[in-house]
């Protein structure tokens, strides 16, 4: 009778850690589209991601770099201070977005271009994300907006 009840809580319990184990899978399996990883423009040109991989890219907009095409499609150059890489975004683009402003893209580097599929501008006169500020921090390139 000792043996029955032992070999059942054993039973529960190898299917219980089978049934964790599969449902971590699962939950992982579909955040693997949903996590895209910040990379710097010195990052990019240092170790470019596969043309399949999408991440997100922010620095500065450079200026002078902004030319409008043909329709909707913009072009432009992202900068850390240290390294540039050149964006093509196709789409109507956030009413801040202008030269010498941060900015974040998501998209894939492709052929050495990144191609945006989401640009985000900053929501105003000081805000910058933190993984922008880091990057350029790390560059030498960033400028506190409370210094005059």
């Amino acid at each position: 009778m000792k043996t029955l009840k032992k070999r059942r809580r054993v039973q529960i319990i190898l299917v219980a850690v089978a049934a964790l184990a599969v449902s971590t899978a699962l939950i992982g399996y579909a955040m693997r589209d949903g996590i895209n990883f910040f990379r710097s423009p010195s990052q990019v040109i240092a170790e470019p991601p596969s043309p399949t991989e999408v991440f997100r890219i922010g620095g500065l907009v450079e200026e002078g770099s902004i030319v409008r095409g043909q329709g909707e499609t913009v072009r432009f150059v992202v900068t850390d201070g240290g390294e540039s890489v050149p964006v093509a975004f196709t789409g109507v683009l956030p009413d801040l977005f202008s030269e010498n402003e941060g900015m974040v893209g998501t998209g894939r580097y492709v052929n050495g271009v990144f191609e945006a599929t989401e640009i985000l501008a900053k929501h105003d006169e000081t805000y910058m994300p933190k993984e922008v500020m880091d990057a350029l921090k790390e560059q030498g390139v960033y400028k506190d907006p409370g210094e005059s």
